[in-house]
């Protein structure tokens, strides 16, 4: 036999002996490429307040394995040189979105953002195709998840339920159909509301959202409502601040009182409604956020939404509100109840995916959160709320052994300068790595498709 045929056999039984041992076949699989390993890096791990110098973080199949002074580099594996000066952070997530599309997954990316929750309208084909292949990684974006909207009328757009037989059949629908979470609105029957919790806690899965007219927060928490969708839910059903003026700061501990009584999480919105505020009867206010340099990146049907926003018609001021959502905020979180960011993007003119998000993190800080209380309600709190209330969810949220590998690298301390965040030098996301220059290619790329007329499908 040649020397040729003789390798082609050799190759070929190769080849076969891999094919027929499974085990054998994933270990030649797993290329250096799958290990990467950052190297004299500062961690900010997010489990308590502290940074950790000059470590090595070593992740292997979309987790952190390893986290050390003194770590062996695993031969062959991709290195990513911190040299250190550069600080690695957990992703961050924003816990109320409305994106349902793949440009925008890439815009929330570009800007660290490593998770984000879709609170309703998100199409079909979002929920059959976009989600799943971004969430096992065949598309570059952040790991979603998703609630599904309910509501007793149609005047929001939502999914109509009036009975509680419907309820019941809603949320095994939902469930069937891969939805986390049962997401309520405003208009939903008390008999309704108490139906969705029944079966949600039947089936495991929680309810959020809105706080519902008829029920009021304080009997939706009690009954076991998991999250608060906005913290201007308390204005409606708690405080019965409908009209331009702000509620009496009074009436504070008894909200804090019955929300910590429950467990409930609150998403932290400060930055959203701060937006609304600006633009409440101001046209010319709404205008300018045509002119910020993030706009590049919004759809076109999403451009057009933020020219026939109805905020700049509303009469009055609701500026007393926000300086009082200040304080509420400020107020909960010293109550140690637990907070997320989160940002309604991108549907209120003025709140671009991702930028937005950074935007809340001022926000908060300048409500007088520490910025470690800030980066935990974006990182740590809303992987502990997914823990708690999805079932098999994997960790994420810290730079600790066996979390998703959801980080962001950047050139400055966040827990001294949060703004740094913005720039990232990279964000890695599932184990999978896009430094800067990537993740600014992915962004011209998506300019120039808008240029031109073109999405994806």
């Amino acid at each position: 036999m040649s020397r040729s045929l003789t390798i082609v056999a050799l190759l070929l039984g190769l080849v076969g002996g891999l094919l027929s041992d499974p085990a054998a076949c994933a270990e030649a699989a797993k290329s250096p490429a799958d290990v990467t390993v950052f190297v004299d890096v500062n961690v900010v791990p997010m489990d308590v307040e502290r940074v950790l110098r000059h470590q090595t973080v070593v992740v292997q199949d979309g987790r952190i394995v390893t986290l050390g002074g003194r770590v062996r580099l695993p031969e062959g594996a991709r290195v990513i040189e911190g040299h250190g000066t550069a600080f690695l952070s957990p992703g961050l997530a924003d816990m109320h979105v409305h994106s349902d599309t793949r440009e925008d997954l890439t815009v929330y990316l570009a800007n660290g953002v490593t998770t984000v929750l879709n609170m309703g309208d998100a199409s079909s084909g979002f929920m059959d195709h976009i989600r799943p292949a971004v969430n096992e990684g065949k598309i570059a974006g952040p790991h979603v998840y998703a609630a599904f909207r309910v509501d007793g009328s149609s005047q929001y757009g939502s999914f109509v339920v009036t009975t509680p037989d419907e309820c019941r059949a809603i949320v095994g629908l939902a469930r069937t159909n891969g939805y986390d979470f049962i997401k309520v609105y405003n208009n939903l029957s008390s008999e309704c509301f108490s139906a969705l919790i029944d079966e949600g806690r039947r089936r495991n899965m929680a309810i959020i959202g809105h706080g519902v007219t008829q029920v009021g927060l304080e009997r939706q928490l009690a009954e076991g409502q998991a999250l608060v969708a906005h913290t201007e839910e308390y204005l409606y059903t708690s405080f019965g601040a409908l009209a331009s003026n702000a509620p009496s700061e009074d009436r504070i501990p008894e909200a804090i009182a019955f929300t910590k009584r429950s467990g409930a999480y609150v998403t932290a919105d400060l930055n959203t409604y701060e937006t609304i505020a600006r633009q409440w009867g101001r046209p010319e206010v709404a205008a300018t956020f045509m002119l910020a340099p993030e706009t590049r990146y919004l759809s076109p049907q999403d451009r057009l939404g933020w020219r026939g926003g109805s905020y700049t018609g509303r009469s009055g001021s609701i500026d007393a509100k926000v300086i009082f959502l200040k304080h509420f905020t400020k107020a909960l979180s010293d109550a140690g109840i637990p907070l997320v960011t989160g940002t309604d993007a991108p549907g209120i003119p003025g709140l671009a995916p991702g930028y937005s998000l950074h935007e809340d993190l001022r926000a908060l800080e300048d409500a007088g959160l520490t910025r470690y209380q800030v980066l935990s309600a974006a990182t740590r709190v809303p992987g502990e709320f997914i823990h708690a209330h999805v079932q098999g969810a994997e960790p994420f949220g810290t730079v600790t052994p066996g979390a998703r590998a959801d980080l962001i690298l950047s050139a400055g301390n966040p827990l001294d300068d949060l703004p740094t965040l913005q720039k990232p030098l990279g964000v890695m996301v599932r184990g999978r790595w896009f430094a800067n220059e990537e993740l600014q290619g992915l962004l011209a790329d998506l300019v120039k498709r808008y240029d031109q007329g073109c999405t994806h499908p």
